[in-house]
């Protein structure tokens, strides 16, 4: 049973991300603190924060819609990755092995709405 958003799998993948991505943009140069990093973390941070703020909404209609913010968030994530990737930041290995996590988030996410839309419509 889930009692709160950290029992949530799609939760703990999205914050276990978060905690990997503060750990590689720490290589990154300092030039871009303001910049590729700041943009980065904020957007990673965005897909576990949405999917906690939803979970705490009052209707599904809002959990919804905090979960379809957390998914454009993970496109953002994917497309940063490609460049900081493209910059030589990161490696291709890294660039692919993140992208198969944020695929899986992705995929997650639309399980979850999947699962509330069927939920709301036997209501």
């Amino acid at each position: 049973m889930v009692s709160n958003f950290q029992d949530l799998h799609v939760w703990q993948k999205a914050h276990q991300l978060v905690l990997n991505i503060y750990q590689l943009t720490k290589s990154f140069p300092k030039d871009e603190k303001f910049r590729i990093t700041e943009q980065l973390l904020r957007a990673v941070i965005s897909i576990p924060t949405n999917i906690a703020e939803g979970f705490g909404r009052y209707t599904t209609k809002d959990y919804i819609k905090f979960l379809i913010i957390a998914r454009g968030s993970v496109s953002e994530v994917v497309y940063l990755l490609l460049l900081t990737k493209d910059l030589n930041y990161i490696s291709k290995t890294d660039y692919e092995n993140y992208l198969q996590e944020l695929e899986e988030i992705g995929k997650m996410i639309n399980g979850l709405i999947n699962s509330l839309k069927t939920k709301s419509d036997k209501s």
